[in-house]
């Protein structure tokens, strides 16, 4: 547990509470932060606030940030789109819609449940609540996920991953027709300055981030491409073609578009230097 105390200055004088957090430097978004007003783990002058409540010059904020509850993840009935299986590792072909492992807003019914189901017995080094994940797709990108079954395997591939051995390749459906046939972008990603819970390019604390893309197809009024990226900064692919005007399908689209459902509007494909079959 962690408790941080922040001094109104007179630039934020006037400005409600839930704001005020959220744009600092806490993790939280302004719904977290009303969250744990309710839960009483802000204080503002000693005393119990609303979480509208306008501060003034010389209020003193007290935030109490407690750890996370951890989930467990528990072994659950659930179909799974089995690619590659032995006895070290298994490939799955997660659909878009399915978290990766439980956390907040998903105790269950996610891959990890359904993994635990299926094998009985997973690599223990990810934990209670990520048995056997290696790595993690986005909750709305369907592809490619391996696990490990043994922490031999576990090991691994982890040290392939962070070796950067595993090529991974995207096919992200993005609206409008663009222009060329091949490019990168380079620009760093880091969280919004007033909305926590998303990632911008302008970013004061970015991180530097390279995006490769190549035209597969063209639809006139969409594009898919092949995407490839050299650097793991969270909703890059998104962050960075939305950079470029051209929004990725099933998101909040630009210009007026509508969100519109496309189950597969971003999918992954790993691919290791070495063979599935030989982990030594």
């Amino acid at each position: 547990m962690k408790t941080v105390w922040f001094k109104v200055d007179p630039g934020h004088s006037g400005q409600r509470l839930d704001v005020f957090l959220a744009q600092k430097e806490t993790g939280l978004s302004r719904s977290q932060v009303k969250h744990v007003v309710e839960e009483g783990d802000v204080l503002v002058n000693s005393l119990a606030p609303r979480v509208s409540q306008k501060l003034k010059e010389g209020d003193v904020v007290e935030l109490t940030l407690k750890p996370p509850k951890e989930a467990i993840a528990v072994a659950q009935d659930i179909p799974l789109s089995i690619v590659y299986e032995d006895e070290m590792i298994i490939v799955v072909n997660k659909p878009a819609g399915m978290v990766v492992h439980p956390a907040a807003g998903n105790p269950d019914n996610t891959l990890a449940n359904a993994l635990l189901f299926h094998c009985q017995n997973l690599s223990g080094i990810g934990g209670v609540i990520r048995p056997g994940i290696v790595h993690r797709l986005d909750k709305n990108t369907s592809g490619l996920i391996v696990a490990a079954k043994t922490d031999e395997a576990h090991r691994n591939l982890s040290a392939q991953f962070e070796k950067h051995e595993v090529h991974k390749t995207y096919q992200v459906l993005v609206w409008g027709d663009i222009k060329g046939d091949a490019g990168e972008i380079f620009l760093p990603v880091g969280r919004h300055a007033t909305d926590r819970k998303k990632m911008s390019t302008k970013s004061r604390r970015g991180k530097d981030a390279l995006t490769l893309w190549k035209v597969r197809e063209r639809y006139g009024l969409a594009t898919l491409l092949d995407v490839e990226i050299k650097t793991g900064r969270t909703h890059q692919i998104r962050v960075h073609l939305s950079s470029r005007g051209y929004g990725v399908i099933g998101e909040l689209g630009i210009e007026g578009h509508q969100r519109i459902d496309a189950e597969h509007e971003l999918g992954a494909v790993a691919q290791s230097d070495r063979s599935m079959e030989r982990l030594d």
